[in-house]
């Protein structure tokens, strides 16, 4: 019986009734496989050596030697600065980098999956989990030095550890899962964090039968030591907690009432980020799955009804809605990722309505609703991937863009210790090995005659668009073309070269 097999009279043996570890390899036999999958599909559709982005240049030069620390905006948490410091500090390999965020993100969305074990049946976790993880948005950002993967990692993982310590009060291992989550989501994006955990908050205080101290320690303990450096270094470095949550605010473009949904429908035809966000909407079959995405949603809440198993469901339904709301609803832009969280909530629920209406047909129906199911599925993955295959195109070809101007400057004698600025002077300044200062804007860390005293002692240059006037300091500079830009070079480094 060790093995599920049992002995008949008549001596042969004969599969038994599976045993609790045979069933505990095949559920998490298959949330393998689908991290597994999420692994390779990384490695193979998101392109090593993409090159970084620039938000992941301002990250990444946080920790590397590569180039000097860029500005770090009010927004941003020192998160995915720790993250990618075991391979950042030491070395500047980008496909190093993307291999490294790959297998670690594959890790993670294998215990956020683990998580949810026995709330719900394991072929709707590793559905759930599949249907995530093949979202092209998933797909890009997840081997990508960005926060937002992460804090739906976190999410997915924070929501389902709660339900198991309310459904099992012995559970000690839950409480602990609770706290590591929150604390991830916030050491990465800490208002995030906030808004996805508020019904949590809210159930272990206004339901009485929901109050567990453990839990709710475990929630604002994990809030406090994630966002703890965020608001240390808001009281060091930005004015207080409360000027660093302004400063946040203007540089989104002000929180304040703006519909964005039209935004995101845009965005999702592979736009990494939508700002402003004009232009023609995605064909219907690129934003089908979005529409669908909500009517699933709820007729996974009936069934969860109907079933008495009302929590499971509609807990990270809320947390989907409050960590989408102000993507949604307080901001005038719009980026895929920033959804990523709710999209992971809403997997099970939606996995869970998917699975019902397969198993639920009967007769003549059954291989009519089977036959829909799978032909809309794979018609979904291939809509996925062509958006993710021109993405990733178009993305390699801008960094490859940045990285020739890199080499021009270089040819220029614009080398390291350097100082770049203007267009586009952040990412371009990483891969030169630059510094990054700008005088206006949410940088201001150096003023005009700032730049002019550094340029008598170091290579100084500033980028433009093609015919766009430089400012009036640098109009005496010499021009030079490097890539697609037109850079005026100080005469220090002409005198130097």
């Amino acid at each position: 019986m060790a093995h599920g097999l049992r002995v008949t009279p008549t001596g042969t043996r004969r599969p038994g009734p599976p045993t609790v570890t045979s069933l505990r390899l095949w559920r998490d036999g298959w949330l393998t496989l689908v991290a597994a999958g999420f692994t390779l599909a990384q490695l193979v559709l998101v392109r090593p050596g993409m090159g970084l982005g620039w938000d992941e240049s301002v990250y990444v030069s946080q920790v590397s030697d590569h180039a000097p620390a860029a500005f770090f905006s009010a927004p941003r948490a020192r998160g995915v600065p720790l993250l990618v410091a075991p391979v950042a500090a030491w070395s500047s390999s980008t496909p190093l980098l993307r291999i490294y965020l790959a297998l670690l993100s594959g890790l993670a969305l294998f215990l956020a999956l683990r998580a949810w074990r026995g709330l719900f049946p394991a072929r709707v976790v590793a559905l759930g989990g599949a249907l995530f993880a093949s979202l092209w948005i998933t797909l890009f950002y997840g081997p990508q030095a960005m926060p937002n993967f992460w804090v739906a990692i976190g999410a997915l993982a924070c929501v389902g550890c709660f339900l198991r310590a309310r459904a099992e009060p012995g559970d000690r291992a839950a409480p602990w899962g609770v706290f590591a989550s929150v604390a991830l989501m916030a050491w990465m994006r800490p208002m995030d964090a906030v808004w996805t955990v508020l019904p949590l908050l809210a159930l272990t205080v206004a339901v009485r039968r929901s109050r567990r101290p453990r839990l709710l320690a475990a929630l604002l303990v994990g809030l406090v030591a994630g966002a703890a450096q965020w608001v240390v270094e808001a009281q060091v470095a930005y004015g207080g907690l409360m000027q660093r949550l302004s400063d946040a605010s203007r540089i989104q473009g002000g929180l304040g009432w703006n519909l964005a949904f039209d935004d995101q429908l845009r965005s999702l035809g592979g736009r990494s980020l939508c700002r402003p966000c004009v232009g023609a909407m995605p064909h219907p079959a690129v934003t089908v799955w979005w529409f669908a995405l909500p009517v699933l949603a709820v007729l996974g809440l009936v069934l969860a009804v109907r079933a008495r198993r009302t929590a499971r469901t509609l807990v990270p339904l809320a947390c989907a809605v409050t960590a989408a709301v102000p993507y949604l609803l307080l901001i005038g832009y719009a980026a895929p990722r920033f959804l990523l969280p709710a999209y992971a909530l809403l997997a099970l629920p939606v996995a869970d309505a998917l699975v019902h209406l397969v198993t639920a047909a009967r007769g003549a129906w059954r291989p009519v609703v089977v036959t829909a199911a799978v032909l809309g599925l794979a018609g979904h993955l291939a809509v996925q991937f062509a958006v993710l295959e021109g993405t990733v195109h178009r993305t390699t070809v801008a960094h490859r863009d940045w990285a020739r101007t890199a080499n021009d400057l270089h040819r220029l004698g614009v080398r390291p210790p350097c100082v770049l600025t203007g267009h586009e002077a952040v990412p371009i300044a990483f891969y030169t090995g630059c510094a990054s200062r700008q005088p206006r804007g949410h940088d201001t860390s150096i003023t005009e005659a700032g730049l002019v005293r550094a340029a008598r002692a170091t290579p100084v240059a500033v980028l433009t668009k093609p015919g766009a006037e430089p400012p009036a300091f640098a109009r005496t500079w010499s021009a030079r073309q490097a890539g697609e830009l037109t850079v005026y070079v100080a005469p220090f480094v002409l005198r130097e070269g």
